[in-house]
């Protein structure tokens, strides 16, 4: 039991800022096309993102519990390495006002500290395989659904009164929950796995079976980071791009709820706040190129990429230094 301690709390830090991070993402069109107050927004989002874990499965949940790392690796100290190696790398990223992927930092600092503890050959290359084709084709997705979306709702409000932009406003609220639900759902089950992987580890439990009280310490953890959601962040998302508009918001908001929940629902991890980010973007372009600051989204895009090398080097460092300690 000793050794699920520190587990359980680096768990509960990891997803409280991953939940920061998906508040802002969540709420960031929302408030920037004044569809909602930002308080109203921030509750509205903590509802539903506490409310995923329950009610869409826990498909993503063996993706990150099991399925990358072979048995004899799934061991305490390497969880603890990789739960220190993302933290570290998604606090400095938030200092840094940079909308980073908690996703990638874990998946990175994961397979750094199996990598250096056990050899490549205890990275099981199927799963890390599927979690990277998810990680990277979500965004592409997220901005060419943006990108199509807004341009359908162009055509399709051609002949419209600008009153038509109220309806855009109004579809957003429910959008946001459906967001926030979707949301919730595959981030709060990366936390699931992580626990159950912690579980397993430390021999508490015997197999990949989901306790009840785990998906209710994780919906807990992402209902306090929604509402203690990070303001800087939302800031950076929602008037950094461009100046969004009702149809912007509505045409995101659309697009990365789908592809959220269908990764859901399909079992692949991806990074929620990278998706709505991109789609975001995609929205933006669809009514000009230029009106985009594509400096802001190349600031972004650089901390993606560095992400995962970064958060592995985090994870092996930790892992080796934890091999001396014990």
């Amino acid at each position: 039991m000793i050794y699920f301690i520190p587990i359980l709390l680096l768990t509960v830090i990891f997803g409280y800022l991953n939940s920061l991070n998906g508040a802002a993402s969540i709420v960031a069109t929302l408030i920037s096309s004044r569809a909602l107050s930002p308080r109203r927004a921030i509750l509205l989002a903590a509802l539903f993102m506490c409310s995923g874990p329950f009610l869409l499965g826990v498909a993503v949940a063996g993706a990150v519990g099991t399925d990358m790392v072979a048995s004899q690796a799934q061991t305490a100290s390497v969880l603890v390495a990789a739960l220190a190696g993302a933290i570290a790398w998604v606090v400095v990223a938030v200092w840094l006002k940079i909308p980073s992927s908690t996703t990638q930092a874990f998946v990175g600092a994961l397979v750094g500290a199996v990598w250096i503890g056990f050899g490549q050959d205890a990275v099981l290359v199927p799963g890390l395989t599927k979690t990277l084709i998810a990680l990277f084709l979500s965004p592409v997705l997220g901005i060419i659904g943006g990108y199509w979306l807004v341009k359908a709702c162009y055509v399709a409000s051609a002949s419209a009164s600008p009153h038509m932009n109220v309806w855009f406003k109004r579809g957003q609220v429910p959008l946001c929950a459906l967001l926030a639900l979707a949301y919730g759902a595959n981030d709060g089950q990366k936390i699931v796995g992580i626990l159950v992987f912690g579980l397993v580890a430390t021999g508490l439990i015997k197999s990949f079976v989901v306790p009840e009280w785990v998906v209710a310490l994780s919906a807990m953890t992402m209902l306090l980071g929604t509402l203690l959601g990070s303001w800087r962040l939302i800031h950076t998302l929602g008037d950094k791009f461009y100046r969004i508009r009702p149809v912007h918001g509505f045409g995101a908001q659309v697009a990365s709820g789908t592809i959220l929940l269908s990764a859901s629902l399909l079992g692949g991890p991806v990074s929620s706040s990278q998706v709505i980010t991109s789609a975001i973007v995609g929205a933006g372009s669809a009514e000009r190129v230029q009106q985009v600051r594509w400096q802001v989204v190349r600031r972004i895009l650089s901390g993606w990429l560095l992400t995962l090398p970064i958060s592995a080097l985090a994870g092996a460092s930790i892992y080796l230094l934890l091999s001396r300690i014990a």
